[in-house]
């Protein structure tokens, strides 16, 4: 089959693998009819090069039909169309009855120190095949897989796997007051939909940072109040703007949809192309000891929030030598909640907006669907954020 590989730092590849097949009776074999090009795509593709393996499949945001399913998958047959969570989960375990299947104790990658295994992302989390390909091995199908109805496009339910269930669970952990106000900041997919869940879900005002000009009017075209981080000379300025339509005291909750590359940290990306920049055996070592952060973000975020809010992070970090203003965190009295998205604790409740109404605008999210051949200008593209590029899907 076709799939897409890492190569190198900025280097994927479309190339010929092996078909994936059974190996465990709670296997399934999924081909791919639509699959996503996500931010945490871009983390491997430059920034956490040291814990990747050239050959290694990306990508972890499918839909598909079921081909094959094994002996001990009772809910699914070949012809079932399904979307696959990007985490691995049994359903079964504390964890995962407890609401947790990012922590599942049955696939948790423990020799890495990690929680549950994901598709097509790093040593970290199992180094599992991923889903930019033309099928996909599904390990736990008995518990995974969310089958959908036959008829929509894929659009209306691909964004289950990953998108939706990060911005609901952004939205949940923000813990926003029935009409109080939060700000998003980054509006890339998983900002762009935070800010959609957050209005229907009772926000009164919904602020979004940005300065990619696209990404910006496509926010304020679905009544987001945009700022764009160019017109400010620094974050004062914005910290400022914001407070001034919030009574002075900043917005109730702060969602960080940025992560570790957020642009205003000069001397963090250095560090971080330094370390990508060693020989593979010194890489990962040095990565996991001394690895730092792009926190320009963050420290917005515990800025801007008022007293006794909620940062909720979506974005994805990965430095073990951050430092953070902890007096600031203690003193402001705030709360943080971070973590991958759950996605099958989500899943029922995010279903009965994917209707023929799309209140969240799921229909027309993708602003370019390409086919898997294009998978290396895709990515470029994407990281590059160029050609209004917000949410990339690929067609095997």
């Amino acid at each position: 089959m076709r799939a897409v590989t890492w190569q190198g730092k900025r280097d994927v590849r479309v190339e010929n693998v092996p078909d994936p097949r059974i190996q465990e009776p709670t296997d399934a074999v999924v081909r791919i009819t639509s699959t996503g090009l996500c931010g945490s795509d871009l983390h491997l593709y430059e920034v956490l090069t040291p814990f990747m393996t050239p050959g290694d499949i990306l990508g972890h945001e499918p839909i598909g039909i079921v081909e094959e399913v094994g002996a001990a998958v009772p809910d699914l047959q070949a012809g079932d169309r399904v979307v696959v969570p990007f985490q691995i989960a049994c359903g079964n375990c504390w964890m995962c009855l407890t609401g947790l299947p990012t922590q599942c104790e049955t696939t948790q990658v423990t020799g890495e120190g990690m929680g549950a295994a994901l598709f097509g992302y790093t040593r970290l989390y199992g180094s599992v095949p991923g889903a930019q390909a033309e099928y996909l091995r599904v390990p736990q199908a008995q518990y995974g897989p969310i089958k959908i109805p036959e008829g929509p496009p894929d659009d209306r339910f691909v964004y289950l796997s990953d998108v939706l269930p990060t911005a609901w669970q952004a939205v949940s952990y923000a813990e926003i007051p029935e009409g109080g106000s939060i700000a998003v900041l980054g509006l890339g997919p998983i900002g762009d939909m935070a800010c959609r869940v957050a209005q229907v879900r009772g926000a009164g005002r919904v602020f979004g940072v940005d300065l990619v000009p696209e990404r910006l009017e496509r926010a304020r075209q679905r009544g987001v109040e945009t700022y764009d981080l160019r017109s400010f000379h620094d974050e004062k300025e914005l910290v400022a703007a914001i407070r001034d339509e919030t009574d002075g005291r900043g917005p109730d909750a702060v969602i960080d949809a940025v992560g570790t590359e957020a642009h205003g940290s000069a001397a963090a990306r250095l560090a971080q192309q330094a370390s990508a920049m060693l020989p593979r055996k010194l890489s990962g070592p040095f990565a996991e000891r001394f690895s730092v952060d792009r926190l320009a973000a963050l420290h917005t975020a515990i800025h801007l929030v008022r007293r006794g809010g909620t940062i909720s992070l979506s974005g994805v970090y990965g430095g073990t030598a951050d430092p953070l203003p902890m007096l600031t965190l203690f003193d402001k009295q705030l709360q943080i909640r971070m973590g991958q998205a759950n996605v099958r604790r989500w899943s029922d409740d995010i279903l009965p907006y994917l209707t023929d109404d799309d209140p969240l605008g799921v229909d027309d999210f993708a602003t370019h669907r390409v086919p898997l051949s294009d998978a290396p200008h895709a990515y470029e593209m994407f990281q590059r954020k160029q050609e209004g590029a917000v949410k990339v899907l690929m067609q095997p």
